[in-house]
């Protein structure tokens, strides 16, 4: 197995590109924005029946969320291809896996980050390393059959079928 931090997350260089863009975004145009709707809003006097100015806090509080959550992920990102042997499934791979031996039945997903599948159509899930299947497949390698408990407490099996680079 190889060491790796659960707290990396890998990104490609558009992914990156693209989260930076956005977060600059919130910074320059957004918050601006806000902050002028809140301060007309206050000029109108009473606050406590005024919903232009509630609606304007909501919105200005779940854009500080994003801007935090951003500023986060990009101080975690690493840039480019993640490290390993090819056939070891690591964060910021593609890992498809069949569930109880059965080869039909299976399932792709990246290994990290959600925020990198807006910029990648090909992969439509995306599996946190430090869930229960996450933690199962990470640092295994093609073929390795592992079982996870999953939040039900049902045990379940996969065997990794294929490890790919996004």
């Amino acid at each position: 197995m190889s060491d790796n931090t659960a707290d990396t997350v890998w990104l490609t260089q558009e992914a990156h590109d693209a989260l930076e863009a956005e977060l600059n975004e919130l910074k320059t145009v957004g918050r601006p924005d806000v902050t002028a709707r809140i301060a007309a809003a206050r000029e109108e006097g009473d606050l406590s029946e005024n919903g232009g100015y509630h609606a304007a806090r909501e919105e200005q509080g779940q854009m500080e969320g994003r801007i935090r959550q951003l500023e986060q992920l990009l101080r975690t990102a690493q840039v480019g291809e993640p490290e390993g042997d090819p056939d070891e499934a690591l964060p910021g791979k593609v890992i498809t896996v069949a569930f109880d031996g059965d080869e039909d039945d299976t399932d792709t997903f990246l290994l990290g980050s959600r925020e990198v599948l807006g910029t990648d159509a090909s992969v439509e899930n995306a599996v946190s390393p430090q869930s229960p299947l996450g933690a199962a497949v990470n640092g295994r390698r093609v073929g390795d059959e592992v079982s996870y408990e999953t939040p039900t407490g049902k045990t379940l099996s996969v065997t990794i079928l294929k490890v790919e680079v996004l």
